[in-house]
């Protein structure tokens, strides 16, 4: 059995293999079963390494098969954007596509997953049609230091509560929290959610549907709330999702309550066969942060 030394140099001596004496593309079939951030570690074992992991082979293989289509989006649909990505080094293109790309005039965001390639998106609670939000008896838009997009939607009180938002987008098809804002609110802000649930509701533009219910309780404590899964059947196809949260049930008033934005993400994030709707809830029970904050989460994990 022929030895293989663990140098970084090329052409190593007395007729030892070193790394560097490694075929390129030997080198690339092993870097094409690793993840992204494992092929940015192998790099710097060597130059052939190096070159081996800034092969195009080997990024396409990571990108999503509508990379083409995502980067046009990152460049707010500019056709030119098509082409560039068929002459842009693929790496580059990764890169690209892993920063925070704002659309709809910054109320929207998308990146792609570092680890995995999988395509993330951040809504915010100013994309969201919410019943009575152009009422400051009802609610106001807040600065959060906590919030992606740096404000929320704050609820006083409201009888009939109805969060409703769709996103239409070409989703690929499956492969620590800071503290609140200043603002202060008293406890006694926070009532209602423990008489009836709040209803979440998933569609799809290809028909599929889910829905569960829950009771926002539990302060102090954020809960992923898994509202339903949906499958992304083609890459090619833009896929509308509609979802909801609910409780309009109007025997009594709620409020003390925040929304911040929904977010879609892979499944393989929560190691599942699809991807998942949660909301992730959360209220706060002491007396300096004193008001329920809930972030809606579309999401693959929990």
């Amino acid at each position: 059995m022929g030895g293989v030394t663990s140098s970084s140099a090329g052409g190593g001596g007395g007729g030892e293999t070193a790394l560097g004496d490694l075929p390129e593309s030997c080198v690339a079939e092993v870097l094409l079963r690793l993840d992204p951030p494992e092929i940015c570690r192998m790099a710097r074992l060597s130059r052939t390494f190096r070159g081996a992991a800034s092969g195009d082979g080997v990024w396409e293989a990571k990108l999503p098969r509508n990379y083409a289509r995502l980067l046009a989006a990152a460049a707010d649909g500019e056709a030119a954007a098509l082409e560039a990505a068929e002459a842009i080094p693929k790496k580059e293109v990764y890169a690209r596509l892993c920063r925070r790309n704002r659309l709809d005039g910054g109320t929207k965001e998308f990146w792609l997953d570092k680890g995995g390639g999988g395509v993330c998106m951040t809504i915010s609670s100013r994309a969201l049609s919410i019943t009575g939000i152009d009422d400051r008896r009802y609610w106001n838009f807040i600065p959060n230091d906590e919030s992606r997009f740096h404000a929320v939607a704050y609820l006083s009180q409201i009888w009939w509560f109805e969060v409703r938002g769709e996103v239409e987008f070409c989703f690929p098809e499956g492969r620590p929290l800071k503290r609140l804002g200043r603002r202060v609110y008293s406890s006694e802000h926070i009532h209602g959610w423990d008489i009836k649930p709040v209803r979440f509701q998933l569609s799809t533009s290809d028909g599929q549907q889910a829905q569960s219910k829950c009771y926002l309780t539990d302060p102090g404590v954020w809960i992923n709330h898994h509202v339903g899964d949906f499958v992304v059947k083609s890459s090619n196809e833009p896929v509308k999702i509609q979802f909801a949260m609910v409780q309009i049930d109007c025997t009594h008033t709620k409020g003390g309550l925040c929304v911040d934005s929904v977010a879609v993400k892979p499944q393989y994030l929560a190691k599942k066969k699809a991807s998942r709707i949660y909301f992730l809830v959360r209220s706060v029970k002491t007396v300096q942060e004193s008001h329920s904050v809930l972030s809606i989460e579309v999401s693959t994990n929990k």
